[in-house]
């Protein structure tokens, strides 16, 4: 009866958290989640009698997961995360230097894993929650007074990961983290004078790395091949000139899913990760794609819109830290199928198949939706 009446309580307190859950953006994750273990199945299931499930059983858990840290954060009241911002930022420091020790675990050119049997964790994905909390943290408590030290300190905080992001080296990954960086220095109040110098800054800094020996050869031809996709068609151009195929044979709407040629026969390389979108591309044409822009057009709307109702600064840079690194991938993994973006190995949110990503997506939207679930209380 105790119980009953607590749940009544809690139905009629129109403060309760529970009460402005927004619908729209959890129908919407839902969407793109349920619509991106599709195409990972259609990606990786083969053409044998009996289909593979492998990547589709790890998929579902993968989904599974995120879905639950996403109902567990959105449940914390996201400003007692304030005062331990700090903790969670050493420790992704921490995880970022032993990755690129001996325990971690070198793949397609880079040691960003850790192994665990048929499992793989990259630190470097959680570590953007880290930056988000601490720069969020400092530039809330500034409250828009930005001297030349603050910008340093600032720069300073942002730039240990990236650092050790790059020893890796990983260069996509770094990128997605300026992005966070600049996205939250605009919304947080530094003038745009210093906004331009950091700008110009990173344009000479990618440079300098381009002209190090901090990225291998390849890596190097394959950010700089969308520039000439038919210079080297057997090499470092082949995936740029397979994913656009792949998305030109669907038309508009689509050759019909499990019935794309380029999918089904994998002809495109890593097409259940990087390039997922030449699937569904493929096979659900212009039609399926532009619904999946759409839906991640209203999440994004979304987390504006939750941004602005924030009853703090501290909840509104957590969503623009959320919203900068979710705009910059959408941007770059849908532009590199098309021809438009290098090729940086940037996977799409909730789309691309791989534990790590998907569970820091959804741990990202879960402390959106406590921004918006507890901006009463």
């Amino acid at each position: 009866m105790a119980v009953g009446t607590l749940g009544t309580r809690a139905r009629g307190d129109a403060t309760s958290p529970f009460r402005h859950v927004d619908v729209v953006l959890v129908v919407c994750v839902a969407a793109i989640a349920a619509l991106g273990t599709l195409m990972v199945f259609s990606s990786t299931r083969g053409t044998g009698p009996a289909p593979d499930t492998s990547y589709l059983r790890r998929e579902l858990a993968f989904m599974t997961l995120g879905g639950l840290a996403m109902v567990a954060v959105s449940a914390f009241d996201y400003r007692k995360l304030f005062n331990y911002v700090w903790l969670l930022y050493g420790g992704a420091l921490l995880l970022l230097v032993l990755v690129i020790s001996p325990l971690g675990q070198e793949s397609k050119g880079a040691q960003a894993w850790f192994g665990f049997g048929p499992f793989q964790l990259q630190p470097a994905e959680f570590a953007k929650l880290a930056l988000i909390g601490v720069l969020a943290a400092l530039l809330s408590h500034y409250e828009g007074d930005i001297d030349p030290r603050r910008l340093g300190v600032l720069l300073g905080v942002a730039g240990a990961p990236m650092a050790l992001i790059l020893l890796q080296p990983d260069l996509g990954m770094v990128l997605i983290y300026v992005a966070i960086l600049m996205g939250m220095l605009l919304v947080g109040g530094v003038r745009g004078r210093h906004i331009l110098a950091l700008s110009l800054l990173g344009v000479v800094a990618v440079i300098g790395v381009f002209n190090s020996n901090v990225l291998k050869q390849y890596q190097k031809d394959r950010l700089t091949a969308f520039v000439n996709p038919e210079s080297d068609a057997r090499a470092t151009t082949y995936n740029i000139n397979q994913s656009t195929t792949a998305i030109g044979n669907g038309g508009i709407t689509g050759r019909g899913l499990f019935k794309g040629q380029q999918t089904q026969y994998q002809f495109v390389p890593e097409q259940e990760t990087d390039f997922i979108f030449t699937a569904v591309g493929e096979e659900l044409g212009f039609v399926g794609a532009a619904t999946l822009l759409v839906l991640y057009g209203i999440v994004i709307w979304r987390i504006w819109r939750t941004a602005l109702l924030a009853k703090d600064w501290f909840g509104r840079l957590l969503c623009v830290g959320v919203l900068s690194f979710l705009v910059f991938q959408i941007f770059e993994n849908v532009g590199m199928t098309m021809q438009i973006m290098p090729v940086t190995g940037i996977p799409l949110p909730l789309m691309s198949y791989g534990g790590s990503s998907i569970v820091t997506t959804f741990l990202a939207l879960g402390l959106v939706l406590s921004v918006h679930m507890h901006r009463f209380r």
